[in-house]
Formats: C-alpha cells, sequence, structure tokens
C-alpha cells in the first residue's frame, strides 16, 4: 500500500492533464494535473526510498542468562 497514493496522484493528473476538455474560469487544469503527477512521483521516491531502508535493517537478540547463587 505504500504505493497507492502515489500512483493514485499519477493517474488522477494524467486525466486533468490530458483527458479533461472543461475549462473552469479562473483554474488552469492542465497546470493542477501536472502539479499531482509531480507530487506522485515524489511520493513514489519517497515509498521506495523508505521501503528501502525498511529492508536494510538488521536484527539482533540479546538473551541473558542469570543463574541463581548456590544455597547454604
Amino acid at each position: 500500500m505504500k504505493f497507492g497514493a502515489g500512483i493514485f496522484l499519477l493517474v488522477i493528473g494524467a486525466i486533468l492533464a490530458f483527458a479533461v476538455a472543461d475549462r473552469i474560469e479562473g483554474v488552469d487544469l492542465v497546470m493542477i494535473g501536472y502539479i499531482c503527477m509531480g507530487a506522485g512521483v515524489l511520493a513514489l521516491i519517497i515509498g521506495a526510498i523508505a521501503g528501502a531502508q525498511r529492508s536494510n535493517t538488521s536484527h539482533h537478540e540479546i538473551v541473558e542468562h542469570r543463574e541463581d547463587p548456590p544455597r547454604r
């Protein structure tokens, strides 16, 4: 699910930039599409970097054994 938001933003941005022909006064849908696609690419890059860092961690288990002193 780490790449879901980035892919979603890329798809919405591509639809706005290339497929929508409507015009809203004062709003440039093509530019909003490009901004969404840029944010999607950034989200994918950040997700990939975070995933790579997560896989490079190592885990060590420390077990400590204590012996009771002898009874008299």
